[in-house]
C-alpha cells in the first residue's frame, strides 16, 4: 500500500498514515511560477495499491488540479490500484440544474476524476447519496456518524434530546442520526430567497425544554445554521448545538457562529481548520482519521466497508 497526500489537508493525511502505520510516500508537489500544478512520484510505485488523499475544498480548483495530476503520475507510474480519497468532495452542491443553462458541476468533476485515471473513490457524507452514481467506477460514501454517536451520547441525556434537520433535503440525515442516538426530531421549514442567504420561517416538532441538536453534512456561510438556532431558541429549546460533517466556514461564518444562540458546532477535520476555528471557544474538531483509515484498510484487503457502521 501506497498513501499520497496532496496538499489541501496534510495533517489529516499524516494522522490516517500514523493510524495505518504506513509511511506517507514522498511526493513533491509544487507549482511553478505561473501557478501550474507539477508532480512528482519519488518512490516506485509500480504494481502498487495507492490511495491519494486530498480535499477539494479552499482552494477548490487548486486542490482538485493537483488531485487530477497526482492521479495522472501514478497512473503513468503503473500503479496497480488508484484510489482518490476525499474526504471532503468539493462541487457536491452542484448536483442538478437548478435553472435555464447552469451546470451540473458534481458530475464534470466526477468524469475528471475517472478520467484523469482513478480506479475508485472512497469520500465522506456526499451532499447528495446519489452523487455516488455520477462515477462509473466503484465509489464508497463514508458516514460520520461512528465519530458523531459516542460524542452526543457523552454529552446530552437521549430522553431530552431531539435530532434537528435544519432543512426538509436534509431529514433522511437528521433521521438515521436520531435512530442510532435514541432521540426525537424535528424539521426547520426554511425558504431560501437567493444563493447563500436563508430565511426560516416555521419549527415542525416540540422542542421546547429540549436540548437541540442540528445536524447537517456542510456548513458554509453558517447562516442556516445560525436562523435555525434563532428559531428553536424562539419555539423555547432549553439548548442548541450542531453537528456538521464538513466545516466549510467560510468568510465571516465563525464570527457568526460565535454571535449565534449556537452553544457549539462540532465538525471534522475533513476539511483543514482554520486559525479562526481552532481559536473560536464554541467551534470543535471531531478527528476522521480512524474512520477514514479503516476504510483504507478495508479497500486494501478487500473486506467490507459497511462493516464499520453496524
Amino acid at each position: 500500500m501506497k498513501i499520497i497526500a496532496g496538499n489541501s489537508n496534510r495533517p489529516l493525511a499524516e494522522a490516517i498514515s500514523e493510524y495505518l502505520k504506513v509511511p506517507l510516500t514522498k511526493a513533491s508537489i509544487r507549482r511553478f511560477a505561473d501557478m501550474e500544478v507539477f508532480v512528482e512520484i519519488m518512490e516506485n510505485v509500480r504494481g502498487e495499491d495507492t490511495f491519494v488523499i486530498q480535499s477539494t475544498s479552499y482552494p477548490a480548483n487548486d486542490n482538485l488540479m493537483e488531485l487530477l495530476i497526482t492521479i495522472d503520475a501514478l497512473k503513468r507510474g503503473s500503479a496497480r490500484r488508484i484510489t482518490a480519497v476525499l474526504p471532503y468532495y468539493g462541487y457536491a452542491r452542484q448536483d442538478r440544474k437548478t435553472g435555464g443553462r447552469t451546470p451540473i458541476s458534481a458530475k464534470l468533476v466526477a468524469n475528471l476524476i475517472t478520467s484523469a485515471g482513478a480506479d475508485r473513490v472512497l469520500t465522506m457524507d456526499l451532499h447528495a447519496g446519489q452523487i455516488q452514481g455520477f462515477f462509473d467506477i466503484p465509489t464508497d460514501n463514508l458516514i460520520a456518524s461512528p465519530v458523531m454517536v459516542p460524542d452526543m451520547n457523552e454529552l446530552f441525556d437521549a430522553e431530552n434530546l431531539v435530532m434537528v434537520s435544519p432543512d426538509v433535503g436534509g431529514v433522511a440525515r437528521a433521521r438515521a442520526m436520531a435512530k442510532r442516538v435514541g432521540a426525537d426530531l424535528a424539521i426547520i421549514d426554511k425558504r431560501r430567497e437567493k444563493a447563500g442567504v436563508s430565511e426560516v420561517m416555521n419549527v415542525i416538532g416540540d422542542v421546547k425544554g429540549r436540548d437541540c441538536v442540528l445536524i447537517d453534512d456542510m456548513a458554509d456561510s453558517a447562516g442556516t445554521l445560525c436562523n435555525a438556532a434563532v428559531a428553536l431558541k424562539g419555539k423555547g429549546a432549553k439548548s442548541v448545538h450542531a453537528y456538521v460533517v464538513h466545516g466549510v466556514l467560510s468568510g465571516g461564518a465563525v464570527a457568526r457562529v460565535a454571535e449565534s444562540p449556537l452553544e457549539s458546532l462540532v465538525i471534522t477535520d475533513s476539511i483543514a481548520p482554520t486559525e479562526a476555528v481552532k481559536q473560536s471557544s464554541n467551534i470543535r474538531v471531531l478527528p476522521v482519521a480512524p474512520l477514514i483509515g479503516s476504510a483504507i484498510e478495508c479497500i486494501a484487503e478487500e473486506k467490507s466497508i459497511s462493516a464499520l457502521f453496524k
